[in-house]
């Protein structure tokens, strides 16, 4: 580990594209597992299948790894400007590596101009995260940010269950519930907590305002992304007038 932090430092763009490649060989390897049969039946569904088990990959991986670092080096949470180790440093260009590869994976598959708020989230991320790799800076806040990985852990499942088309079952059920506290602990809290950091300190930030728009822009996003959850999995009225007036557009990668 000591030998390799030195020289992802000294390359971080190369370091990320061989993440995003590592992560392309993980979503071949997840195709030989075995898939719902209601999802082959869709070609659609069975793209999307296999972009949401890779993304269950990372968020897996990179959610607990960084509860792992806030967990071990708590200064993790205050200096959020410079404080980095090194696996922290390794955490952000994994994961940058992944949104890079699921970006490409969308983009490269046709399926851009249904996912587009995904490739703009994406797009905010990866700079973010690149300027963190390229200057060193605010490793802590891109760490703190990948707690979001642990909601999108019950979201991706969320969505697999219902491309599974199970709805109706006590895993679904148990999982909306499960998906709804972790939004709120993991994701809208993660995003109010560095959004109140950088207007805290703005006057001295490096990078300040491209921060604080990219930061007001993802929480529009995700609270669009709330009432959507909420509306689809709480809200049965809602549900019956989308069936009813046909509005369910299953194009979209994620419509509720």
């Amino acid at each position: 580990m000591d030998a390799l932090i030195p020289v992802l430092k000294s390359h971080p763009g190369p370091a990320v594209l061989v993440c995003s490649l590592l992560f392309r060989v993980v979503h071949h390897l997840l195709q030989k597992l075995p898939v719902p049969k209601v999802v082959k039946q869709n070609d659609l569904h069975s793209w999307k299948w296999r972009n949401l088990s890779v993304s269950m990959v990372h968020s897996l991986l990179t959610g607990t790894w960084a509860l792992a670092c806030v967990v071990v080096w708590p200064e993790t949470l205050s200096n959020i400007h410079s404080h980095h180790t090194p696996l922290s440093y390794l955490l952000v260009c994994v994961s940058t590596g992944y949104f890079v590869q699921d970006a490409g994976d969308i983009i490269l598959t046709g399926h851009a101009r249904a996912s587009w708020e995904f490739l703009l989230h994406h797009a905010l991320v990866i700079w973010c995260f690149l300027y963190t790799l390229y200057t060193q800076l605010y490793v802590a806040g891109a760490v703190i940010a990948l707690f979001v990985e642990v909601n999108s852990v019950t979201l991706h499942l969320r969505l697999m269950l219902k491309l599974a088309g199970a709805q109706s079952s006590s895993t679904y059920h148990i999982n909306k519930y499960a998906n709804l506290l972790t939004y709120i602990t993991f994701r809208l809290s993660t995003q109010f907590y560095l959004t109140w950091y950088i207007v805290h300190n703005y006057s001295w930030l490096d990078r300040g305002g491209y921060f604080l728009f990219s930061m007001i822009v993802m929480n529009i996003m995700i609270l669009i992304y709330f009432y959507r959850l909420l509306r689809a999995d709480f809200f049965s009225w809602s549900k019956n007038s989308v069936r009813q007036n046909g509005m369910h557009d299953s194009k979209k990668f994620l419509s509720d």
